[in-house]
């Protein structure tokens, strides 16, 4: 029960981190705000190294990962497109990078309680992860 809940939650683990790294990449390049780019840039890079980290243990375990939700992944970009399209600002980028990060740490939450049988270093983990979400959304705060 212990390997099994691991790997799955690691699989969430990493679900979240492509998303969030592919969220940050579709909103990047339009950032106009020197602070708010490198803040952003700065996130990303945390989401690598502890993408490193995660393969790591996924590799312990012979898993190859999870990629994130199609259809999430495809609403995610849409809403993006339709939002930047109304409104072509920081502030909006800071509102949709901020909605993903509130999503992220809700799911991740969920799935830490679903997975309770996740060995430690699995669960510390996707503490680092929520908490590096959650510190980005109140990062983001004074952009919105």
């Amino acid at each position: 029960m212990i390997e099994q809940d691991t790997i799955k939650l690691l699989r969430e683990c990493d679900a979240g981190i492509k998303m969030g790294v592919k969220s940050l990449n579709d909103v990047m390049d339009r950032v106009e705000n020197k602070e708010l780019f490198k803040l952003l840039h700065t996130c990303k890079d945390k989401h690598d190294e502890l993408d490193k980290e995660l393969q790591k243990l996924l590799g312990k375990y012979h898993d190859e990962g999870k990629d994130p939700n199609f259809f999430a992944e495809k609403m995610a970009k849409m809403k993006t497109e339709v939002k930047m399209q109304m409104e072509y600002s920081d502030n909006t980028i800071a509102d949709l990078i901020t909605d993903g990060c509130n999503m992220g740490v809700k799911s991740l939450n969920k799935y830490l309680n679903q997975y309770a049988a996740a060995d430690e270093i699995s669960k510390d983990i996707t503490k680092k992860l929520i908490n590096l979400e959650a510190e980005l959304a109140v990062d983001l705060r004074k952009y919105l």
